[in-house]
């Protein structure tokens, strides 16, 4: 009797007519047999099973954002991009020279090594778009139908490339996925300049800077992959947390409108608007400088905060609101907001907090003063 080896070899007995096709063209990587191939969604979702011992557990997070970015590509049309499906055979399957295909029978899998959010955010939205088919024939809204049908075609034709290592056990599964999410660097923010899919206020804080001329007095780091060089005052990721600050009074980790999907209309108000209060900025506050603890990245952050209620009152930004609240900024005693080492002793989100509450009092206390005498003087 011959030995049974592996799940084909038990399958191959029972001579079962069933069988995924893959083709693809063999490699060495890293001294272990590869198999490099694209595929549709549509036979990707056939052949894939996770370990959970090989794989951590899904990050909502994370698998909530990359849902968002298919959708680009189904709601309206935009180009995604994702790096290639890392799976591994464990000896599933047999490769067919003559065709150049890796033969898996129906009950064979291979296993997730990297991408499993990737292909669980596609997943997702599968079975949402069925969910909603369902829901909507029985409630036969045919064009919603039809506008389903279409979106489902569109996602199982998604092409993705994928490499499977067809010799490797879990254990070596174990250290590529180490590897693989422990060595290369995440993409810095100001490279992601050089991407087509930005987010809105990444996008508005780039702009910002490049068209309109209030900019050139307030010196951004475009260029540095990480901080900002010696010669600037404030880095891209400041001028982003900015933009969030002014417009929803919220910090960066909390935006809610800094998605990919977005009109002109949208981001070219958002501009003007950003325009006029680094405007107004300038006019209150001494010259921009290092020195300057006003210019500073915390209590910049912080003033944003405070800015957004004011020049939002109505729910709407109001410019004039916005002019009446800086009035009182020549007034702020800006050496008083930190008390011996508290400037670096705090955490940065204390010390945020903290400058943002002394200039809330500090207007609370004054605006009705000081500002009516500015007015009056004028």
């Amino acid at each position: 009797m011959d030995t049974i080896e592996s799940l084909s070899d038990l399958i191959s007995q029972h001579k079962s007519p069933s069988y995924i096709e893959i083709p693809g063209k063999l490699a060495r990587t890293f001294g272990q047999t590869t198999l490099s191939t694209t595929l549709p969604m549509s036979k990707l979702f056939s052949i894939y099973e996770i370990d959970l011992e090989v794989q951590r557990q899904l990050i909502p997070q994370n698998l909530s954002k990359l849902m968002d970015y298919v959708l680009l590509y189904l709601d309206h049309g935009q180009t995604v991009y994702f790096p290639g499906i890392i799976l591994s055979a464990r000896g599933a399957g047999q490769y067919d020279e003559s065709s150049q295909t890796l033969n898996l029978q129906a009950m064979e899998k291979c296993y997730v090594v990297d991408g499993q959010h990737r292909l669980a955010a596609f997943r997702r939205l599968m079975e949402t778009l069925q969910s909603n088919m369902a829901r909507a024939k029985d409630r036969r809204e045919y064009e919603r139908m039809e506008e389903i049908t279409k979106k489902l075609r569109r996602l199982y034709d998604f092409p993705i490339s994928v490499m499977i290592y067809l010799d490797i056990n879990a254990k070596q599964e174990r250290q590529l996925f180490s590897d693989i999410n422990k060595l290369p660097r995440k993409i810095g923010g100001n490279l992601a300049v050089l991407r087509d899919q930005r987010r809105f206020y990444h996008v508005m804080a780039s702009r910002l800077v490049q068209e309109y001329p209030v900019m050139e007095n307030i010196r951004v780091d475009m260029h540095s992959e990480r901080g900002k060089a010696p010669e600037y005052l404030w880095s891209y990721h400041l001028l982003i947390e900015l933009m969030v600050g002014l417009f929803e009074g919220r910090l960066k980790s909390a935006a809610r409108n800094n998605g990919y999907h977005y009109t002109e209309a949208d981001l070219t108000r958002g501009m003007e608007q950003a325009a006029e209060y680094f405007e107004l900025m300038l006019n209150y506050l001494p010259q921009p400088s290092k020195s300057e603890i006003c210019w500073t990245e915390n209590v910049q952050i912080a003033l944003s905060l405070f800015l957004h209620e004011e020049a939002f009152k109505t729910q709407q930004f109001n410019v004039y609101n916005l002019k009446h609240a800086m009035q009182i900024l020549p007034h702020v005693e800006w050496n008083e907001i930190y008390k011996d080492d508290e400037k670096d002793r705090l955490p940065r989100r204390s010390r945020i907090m903290k400058a943002y509450h002394f200039i809330r009092d500090f207007y609370n206390g004054h605006q009705l003063l000081l500002i009516s005498d500015k007015e009056a003087a004028e």
